[in-house]
Order: structure tokens, then C-alpha cells, then sequence
């Protein structure tokens, strides 16, 4: 009698228990689910409903709880959304799986503490508005959805920033795409996340179900019509380039006996496309330093290029020699010749934080050519075929206020990458789609190339004129239209966005103090 009365006793937490894990498995898949929202699937209606679902359930936790339901969709995203780091870590760095499979969880980890914390300050706040009788449309419409802002703005900087999966990039099929020239990729996220907060109270609160419709109706409709906008004029006539994708194996990176390999594919391709007015090679299409190769082997390409008025742009590393530090940058060479060199590095990658402790720890961290400086920030851009184009080198195109540094007076967006890293995995789709913002966040063509794909022409609405196939030797041609003026994106960049943020922030904060 004694153990039956303690067995009921307990059964209370137990349920409690298990109820704890049941939401924290929702939460887990939200997460995973919400990673699909994003390319290659890019079902963006995932993006509303999936954060709806966490929303619903910080609605009735307290601040220990509400911060693991935020870590556990972090899990989920994150875990699977990024999952190709592991690919980059073992497959290329080296690094014996379970390091790699470690290394990969932690960094899921550090990226899940986002929306934990999230969640924590989320529940902390609503603390102040539980007993209102509007306290679901204060959560709903203001608190959660400005804290969801919030947490992907700082992510999108702390510690060099990590804004790959954001909202909004997976809104850049829908109808939300037309608020991108004018918010940018912050304030679709945004807008999409209080759609999120919108849909939850029509679905709550039947007595409100015709407004909050109506709601969604207009700002999905008003985004609609912003998409049918020129915000930006032709210029110019049409150029006509060719993208090489050399696909040439990753290993023959550093392998000195294949780097040969790279040089003739990379020629031969070029040499066979003399037809066009502008070649691009895409980031460390070639390994070797631009001084030990200009005089045997760019100069008699350049000589080449000139007689067939062809200009060309390379990607590979180039060397300061008074300073002795070396870039990763894109050549001009033609008749304007210039240099980019990339200013956002890869932290572990291009550059290891406190690397006198933890270089020879791991492999992948030993990597050759992973000491890269950044390059200036007040660079002008590049100069080629009469135009002035914004240039940025693999990941440096996620950062959108950066790409603005050159703009408006560029005309044409350029960005190099080497996919390779990342093999068969969602990296090269998720990273097309963060390209095509920008090109539809700024109003300007964009030239895209790629080791081994995805290459493509998108042009000034985000949308992809050519692609190239994956992991195949491929040069795509066709033309890009140079565009002139300035979306409203261009003109104040983050900004509104920002603002609007701390506006509500800190008129939550006198709301709460008033209370008192």
C-alpha cells in the first residue's frame, strides 16, 4: 500500500516529464522541418508554419524550459540545415569521422544557443503580459517575432557572424520576395515571422480569424505588387560571358604534381571560348600564387585575351611581397587589371582563430593556405568590359551590407566560390539561393562561378537565367545586362529594419516599467 501511494505520488512529475521531452521533440522537428524550407526543396510555407509551432509551445513555458525548446529547434535546423560541415571537415579536411562528426555537433551546438537564449528572454518578457487579456496578440505580434529579428541580426555578426539560414533567403520563391529590394533578406524574415505570430492567432482565437486573414492577405499581396517593380534601369548593352567551372578534384589543391592538372584545364577551357567578352574563373581556380605564375603562364593568356578582345577575371591566391601576407582575391586582366582581395575570411578555413593553441589538434585545422589576411574594406571593385562590378569571394556574398559597399555604382554582381569543399550536400543549393538575394536585394545581374557547381547568370529579380550541372567539366555561357540606380534596399541598407526593431524593443521596455 505504502509503494502504491508513493507510485502516485510520483506519477505528477512523471507526466510532467514526459510531456517536458514530448515538446522538446516537437520542437526538434519544427526544426528539421523548418531546414526545408531552404534549397534544394525550398518549401517556403515551412517558414511560416514551422515557427508558428514554436511560438505555440513558448506560449506556455517558463524561461528554463523555453530556452531548451529553443535549443532543440535550434538542433534540428541547424543540425540539418548544416549538416555539410561534416563533409568539409572529413571528406576534405582529412579528419577521422568521429572528430569530424564531434567538431560538426558542436558547431550545431554553439548555433542552437541562438534561439535558446531566444527563448529564454522570450519567456522573461511574456512574464509581464500573462495576465492581459490581450496577452497572445502582445506575444504574437510584437514580442516574439521582434526577439526572432533580434537573435538572427546578432547571429548574422557575433564572431564574424554566421547568417547562412535566415529566413528570409528561403522566401525567394515566394510572394515575400518583393519586399527584398526594399527591407532586404531582414526584413523578409521579419515579415515572414509575424506572418508566423498572424497565423497562430487565426488559428487560436476564432473571433478575430477574418482580421488576422485579412491581415496576411495584405502583406503577402502588397509584397506581391512590390515584386513586379523595376527599381533599376539597363545601362549599356549586353555582355556576353562565359563562366568555367574547371571541376578539377579538391585534392589536387595542394597536390603539387596535379596542380599542372588546374593550369591546363583552366587554359584549354579558356582557349576554347575566345567568342565572348568576358571569361571568369571562379575563387582558387588556381593554387599557386599570381607572381610564380604571371610571367609563364598569365601573361601569354593576357596577350591571348587582348588580341581577341576577351578580358579576363581569375580567382586564386595572391601574395603582398613586401608584407609577405597573401589573399584570397579575384584578378582583373585586361584592359582595366585589378585586384579584389576577399575581406570576410572563413573562420578555421581561410584563417584559425587563436591558432598557436589548438593548430595540431586537428587536421583540418593544419590545412595549407589556411593563414589568409582580409583584405582592405574601402576596395573599389573591379573594373572590367567597361563596367564596374561588386565582387565578393564565396561565403562573403551571405553579409548583403557588405556586398552594398560598392554599389550604387556598380553595375554587375560577381562572385567566385569554391564549392568543391562541400561535395554531393546542401551547401551549393542553400549557397545559390543566398546568391540570388543579393542580386534581388540590389537590383543587378549577378555572375556566379563555381569550382564544380552550382555556376549560374541570375539576373536583376533574383531569378536564374543558366545554371551549370554539378560535378561536371562545364563553361556556362550567355549575356548579362549591366543596370544602373539604387533600390531602396541600396539606399539605406539594414537600417529601417534595425530601427524598427529597437523601437519596439524599447517601447516594450517602457510598457513593462510603466506596469511597475
Amino acid at each position: 500500500m505504502r509503494w502504491m501511494q508513493m507510485s502516485r505520488s510520483a506519477r505528477p512529475e512523471q507526466v510532467m516529464l514526459n510531456q517536458r521531452w514530448s515538446y522538446r521533440l516537437i520542437a526538434l522537428t519544427a526544426g528539421v522541418l523548418l531546414s526545408q524550407a531552404f534549397a534544394p526543396l525550398a518549401i517556403y510555407p515551412l517558414a511560416v508554419v514551422m515557427p508558428a509551432v514554436l511560438f505555440y509551445l513558448w506560449l506556455q513555458l517558463d524561461r528554463k524550459e523555453a530556452a531548451w525548446l529553443g535549443f532543440f529547434f535550434g538542433m534540428g535546423l541547424f543540425g540539418v540545415g548544416m549538416s555539410w560541415v561534416y563533409v568539409a571537415i572529413h571528406v576534405f579536411g582529412h579528419t577521422p569521422p568521429v572528430v569530424a562528426a564531434i567538431l560538426t555537433f558542436l558547431f550545431a551546438v554553439y548555433l542552437s544557443l541562438f534561439p535558446a537564449l531566444q527563448g529564454y528572454v522570450s519567456a522573461r518578457l511574456l512574464e509581464h503580459y500573462r495576465q492581459r487579456e490581450t496577452f497572445e496578440r502582445w506575444a504574437l505580434l510584437l514580442i516574439l517575432p521582434m526577439l526572432w529579428l533580434l537573435f538572427e541580426w546578432i547571429r548574422g555578426w557575433f564572431l564574424t557572424g554566421m547568417p547562412w539560414l535566415h529566413l528570409g533567403y528561403s522566401h525567394i520563391d515566394s510572394p515575400l520576395s518583393g519586399l527584398a529590394p526594399v527591407l532586404g533578406v531582414y526584413g523578409v524574415s521579419a515579415i515572414s515571422v509575424f506572418s508566423s505570430g498572424v497565423l497562430l492567432l487565426l488559428w487560436q482565437q476564432k473571433n478575430i480569424r477574418i482580421k488576422a486573414a485579412s491581415i496576411l492577405i495584405v502583406i503577402w499581396g502588397v509584397a506581391a505588387l512590390l515584386g513586379q517593380m523595376n527599381w533599376t534601369q539597363e545601362i549599356d548593352k549586353p555582355i556576353r560571358v562565359s563562366i568555367v567551372q574547371g571541376n578539377v578534384p579538391q585534392i589536387t589543391k595542394w597536390d603539387p604534381a596535379k596542380i599542372q592538372l588546374r593550369l591546363d584545364t583552366y587554359e584549354r577551357l579558356t582557349r576554347a571560348n575566345w567568342d565572348t567578352d568576358l571569361i571568369f574563373w571562379p575563387e582558387n581556380s588556381i593554387s599557386m600564387f599570381y607572381h610564380d605564375l604571371k610571367h609563364r603562364y598569365f601573361r601569354p593568356l593576357e596577350k591571348e585575351a587582348q588580341e581577341n578582345n576577351v578580358e579576363l577575371i581569375v580567382g586564386l591566391p595572391y601574395m603582398n611581397l613586401k608584407t609577405r601576407e597573401y589573399y584570397s582575391s579575384l584578378l582583373s586582366l585586361g584592359k582595366t587589371p585589378g585586384v579584389y582581395h576577399k575581406r570576410h575570411l572563413v573562420p578555421f578555413g581561410e584563417y584559425v582563430p587563436l591558432g598557436f593553441l589548438i593548430r595540431g589538434l586537428v587536421q583540418f585545422f593544419d590545412l595549407p593556405m589556411s593563414s589568409f589576411s582580409a583584405g582592405e574594406k574601402d576596395q573599389q571593385g573591379l573594373k572590367a568590359v567597361g563596367q564596374l562590378m561588386a565582387p565578393s569571394i564565396c561565403y562573403e556574398d551571405s553579409f548583403g551590407e557588405e556586398v552594398l559597399d560598392f554599389l550604387p555604382q556598380a553595375t554587375l554582381l560577381i562572385n567566385g566560390s569554391n564549392n568543391a569543399w562541400y561535395g554531393d550536400s546542401l551547401a551549393p543549393h542553400q549557397h545559390l539561393q543566398i546568391s540570388r538575394m543579393r542580386a534581388l536585394e540590389t537590383g543587378r545581374m549577378l555572375i556566379r562561378g563555381t569550382t564544380n557547381g552550382i555556376s549560374a547568370i541570375v539576373d536583376h529579380r533574383g531569378e536564374v537565367v543558366s545554371r551549370s550541372p554539378q560535378f561536371k567539366e562545364f563553361v556556362l555561357k550567355g549575356e548579362v545586362q549591366p543596370r544602373t540606380g539604387s533600390t531602396p534596399y541600396v539606399r539605406m541598407g539594414n537600417w529601417p529594419v534595425i530601427m524598427v526593431m529597437f523601437l519596439i524593443g524599447l517601447f516594450l521596455a517602457f510598457d513593462i516599467r510603466r506596469q511597475k
